[in-house]
């Protein structure tokens, strides 16, 4: 017989199992009543909620490997919004019009230096003509020039002379391509300054072009010829009995020798050269120890103090040690002196009130005196920095290499217009130069006449600016009170010179450029120079018992 249970599941009755209402009852009373409601309260949630199941974990068979789906989700999100921003990204690129990065105007130096260079142009006439603002040739000034630039120069046979020499040459007013009158030259049999000056030049070109071997020794052998000659017949080329001493005098030819003696060892590597260079005696009769008005003043009378700075250069970069060392540190105490002398913070040299420094002491054309000391400072600010030295002492106080810099930078920036007048003192450079510079190719008309030396006075005292502008070219400069007079007959104020430009050239590419990118190089003056200390020996051999 079946029957159904109340709670609704299916139950089989037995007339065996079967009992009575009343035996039933009777066997419930014997059990605890509390026993039996804990298995039907369990029973019972099992009914309500369901049975319980196992949380099971999800994966995708990618064939190779199993993953877990949420990371297959994830990784297939990133790859597709991967390409998505690649596609936009070369959308962009490939529909945005491009615009190229232009690279940064030049600074004032570099447009400035680009018009200094051009002047040396306008000197020449023909073949190896130069120096023609100025018929009357003392070759003591060229070579100075090309010692400043170390341009390379022709060696061959010939006399160390001192150049076309008349001085009633000055005041003939002709183009430099239509003098046909006699130009005597004068020869120098003893004269040690142009000599040494000459092989300094030549010393100093063979290192620019070392990498043309043949040509570099060329320019040694000639240095080498020069400066023997100017050891051996002592003497000053302005003695010769020319002219010379009224424009360009030479007080002595002891700098001279320092100064040709370091080139030369620059180029040789010659120690007998540095032994010379920086004996003490020699140093001496230099005017080393000497101080005066003019100690620490560049120019083509005195080469001390750009030897000075040279020997610091050797000093700070290759330490050479004995016998030596004695006199580069004077050397270099020395040029450190000389260059707080520059600052304005000190008084060894009267500033006009715009600025300028008066190295020549109020006398005409100071100019080629202030980029000579421009260029020293900035050339020594880089020795410095490139010997991981921030600055130098002056007395008690520390000056930063920056001072330097700022100091060189105030007077060319005084000469290329930032001045009372307002007025740049290169031609060509800005709207306010002059414009009647003592200058005979750029004075005279382009024409078919030729102009005798007195029918070109015309055009030396004509009130009107120049027909041809000779652009580049830095005038002699204001005066002590940073006045200027536009007039061509005034050569003290309106000359250009090569010595001047040199040095202006000089220090506008020592301080153009990006100081950040720029540094300067220390190894190739070096080249020729052997090592200061012998080589050490081999290690010894294992040892073995």
């Amino acid at each position: 017989m079946y029957g159904r249970d109340p709670w609704g599941g299916p139950l089989e009755i037995n007339n065996a199992d079967s009992a009575t209402d009343d035996d039933r009852s009777r066997n419930l009373n014997d059990f605890d009543r509390a026993a039996l409601s804990r298995p039907l309260d369990e029973t019972q949630q099992s009914w309500l909620l369901g049975p319980g199941e196992q949380k099971k974990k999800k994966y995708v068979d990618l064939g190779c490997i199993i993953v877990s789906r949420k990371i297959f989700v994830w990784t297939l999100g990133l790859i597709l919004a991967a390409g998505f921003i690649a596609g936009l990204v070369t959308l962009i690129v490939k529909t945005v019009p491009r615009h190229h990065k232009h690279p940064p105007p030049p600074d004032n130096y570099t447009i400035a230096l680009q018009k200094a260079l051009m002047f040396f142009n306008a000197q020449k006439c023909k073949i190896l003509r130069m120096s023609h603002s100025d018929p009357i040739q003392f070759n003591y000034i060229p070579f100075v020039k090309y010692n400043l630039l170390l341009l390379n120069m022709a060696v061959g046979k010939g006399d160390t002379s001192g150049g076309p020499s008349d001085p009633n040459d000055h005041s003939c007013w002709m183009r430099p391509e239509d003098i046909d009158y006699p130009r005597p030259v004068t020869e120098c049999s003893s004269c040690s300054d142009l000599a040494a000056e000459m092989a300094a030049a030549l010393a100093s070109a063979s290192i620019v072009f070392k990498d043309n071997k043949e040509y570099s020794k060329k320019l040694v052998h000639g240095a080498a010829t020069l400066w023997k000659f100017a050891r051996d017949q002592r003497g000053l080329y302005t003695a010769s009995g020319a002219d010379a001493a009224t424009f360009y005098n030479s007080s002595m030819y002891w700098d001279e020798f320092v100064w040709g003696g370091t080139w030369m060892y620059y180029a040789t590597g010659n120690q007998s050269y540095l032994y010379l260079a920086s004996h003490p005696k020699l140093a001496k009769h230099a005017g080393a120890f000497w101080g005066g008005p003019d100690y620490g003043v560049l120019s083509w009378d005195n080469k001390l103090t750009g030897a000075q700075v040279l020997l610091t250069r050797l000093r700070l970069f290759l330490s050479p040690g004995y016998p030596y060392e004695e006199t580069l540190q004077t050397f270099h105490n020395q040029t450190s002196i000389i260059m707080c002398s520059y600052l304005p913070y000190f008084s060894s040299f009267n500033r006009t009130k715009g600025g300028l420094i008066q190295l020549n002491h109020g006398r005409p054309q100071p100019l080629q005196y202030v980029v000579n000391a421009a260029f020293l400072a900035t050339l020594y600010s880089d020795y410095l920095d490139a010997a991981d030295t921030p600055g130098w002492y002056c007395g008690p106080n520390f000056y930063s290499t920056k001072e330097l810099r700022k100091f060189a930078e105030t007077q060319i920036n005084y000469i290329l217009g930032k001045n009372p007048k307002k007025m740049s003192y290169l031609v060509g450079y800005g709207n306010h130069y002059p414009k009647q510079v003592h200058h005979r190719g750029a004075s005279i008309p382009k024409n078919r006449i030729k102009y005798s030396c007195t029918g070109g006075i015309k055009f030396r005292d004509a009130k009107k600016p120049n027909p041809n502008t000779i652009v580049g070219a830095m005038v002699a400069g204001p005066d002590r009170r940073d006045g200027f007079h536009d007039v061509r007959s005034n050569y003290n104020y309106t000359e250009p010179t090569l010595a001047g430009n040199a040095g202006l050239v000089a220090a506008l590419v020592a301080l153009s450029g990006d100081r950040t990118t720029t540094k300067i190089d220390k190894n190739t003056i070096f080249s020729a120079v052997p090592p200061m200390f012998p080589t050490p020996p081999p290690p010894p051999a294992p040892w073995k018992p």
